[in-house]
């Protein structure tokens, strides 16, 4: 009994972590701080404004940030170590599908090769507030096992598995920040910096 009472103190702890901390891409594993097993995606009423810093036992410091403009060419989110690591990777291929710019204002970057089985990354950025994004991401935590973590000003959650036909990673990571939401689907294409570097060419350094 005392262990069920434990098991649902824990998941409550978790879920407030998360929705406090909810202010704010890629997928590669030396880019990824380590994931903090206490933070899950809940938003119970009365929870703090997302974008704020939360100590055990400390009072919350709301800040202001202005929701973050959509960025509109791919290339220029990424540093020149990351654009070496895609190098010879096709960006925006049409046989993709659609890429660029779209008629909604987001904005859909497709490294891959069409004659590669399984090799690309994907990125879409998109404005999303913070109900939306909470949503999200909660069904992500609580449907499909996505762990969350709150680095660089924001909320991030991933996951990554066994892609089912070929021996490759797959993975999908998630950045939410000021209204921005970076979302990222790859199979077997993760450089290294990826996600600093677009957070950085939006956000800046710090």
């Amino acid at each position: 009994m005392l262990r069920r009472h434990a098991s649902r103190a824990a998941l409550a702890a978790a879920s407030v972590l998360v929705a406090a901390a909810l202010a704010g891409c890629a997928p590669d594993p030396a880019d990824t701080p380590t994931p903090d097993p206490t933070v899950g995606a809940k938003d119970p009423s009365g929870l703090p404004s997302p974008i704020e810093s939360m100590t055990p036992g400390a009072t919350p410091t709301p800040t202001v940030e202005p929701a973050a403009a959509v960025p509109s060419d791919c290339e220029s989110l990424l540093d020149a170590e990351v654009r070496a690591q895609l190098y010879g990777i096709p960006l925006n291929d049409p046989a993709f599908g659609p890429s660029g710019v779209q008629a909604d204002g987001s904005l859909i970057c497709i490294w891959g090769d069409p004659a590669a089985d399984t090799t690309s990354l994907v990125t879409t950025i998109e404005t999303l507030s913070r109900g939306p994004a909470l949503e999200q991401l909660n069904a992500l935590v609580e449907d499909e096992g996505f762990t969350c973590y709150t680095p660089d000003g924001g909320t991030r959650c991933e996951k990554t598995w066994d892609n089912p036909d070929y021996p490759v990673t797959d993975g999908r990571t998630l950045f939410w920040r000021a209204d921005l939401m970076i979302d990222t689907r790859y199979s077997n294409l993760a450089p290294t910096g990826y996600t600093s570097s677009v957070i950085t060419s939006i956000w800046g350094q710090g």
